[in-house]
């Protein structure tokens, strides 16, 4: 069996905990939590299901298109935009929870260092890859 790189590692972490935390708190089993978030902009119960199950479909996709286009710098400048947007949204509706545990502060942190990982190293491939002008 081959051994996994750094780089398919970060990639399988990114995509899986995108896929998780839109499959199973938002649509398989509606996380009490994911509704009270919502609700804190004013929604009623329906249209807080709607937004959370909606959010959930929305990670899933995000988690696909990660997965396949992981060598992009664009989707992990993308994924650390939307893990410090969902820390700042939990800390402004629901401060409590980042001194919770398995807060969103660790499980963001590692996943927007994984993505620094894939950055660094798609940089140093695509320097690497470069045609040289010493013709």
């Amino acid at each position: 069996m081959k051994h996994l790189t750094t780089i398919q590692i970060a990639r399988f972490i990114i995509s899986f905990s995108w896929l998780y935390h839109g499959l199973m708190p938002k649509l398989i089993h509606i996380a009490p939590l994911e509704l009270k978030m919502t609700a804190s902009f004013g929604f009623n119960a329906e249209i807080s299901t709607l937004i959370t199950r909606a959010a959930g479909i929305g990670e899933i996709i995000f988690a696909v298109l990660f997965f396949i286009f992981y060598r992009s710098i664009l989707i992990n400048i993308l994924n650390i935009a939307a893990l410090v947007g969902l820390m700042l949204f939990v800390a402004v509706l629901q401060p409590a929870l980042l001194i919770e545990a398995f807060n969103p502060v660790t499980t963001n942190l590692a996943m927007i260092a994984f993505s620094l990982v894939l950055i660094k190293e798609q940089k140093a491939l695509n320097k690497n890859t470069r045609p040289s002008n010493n013709a």
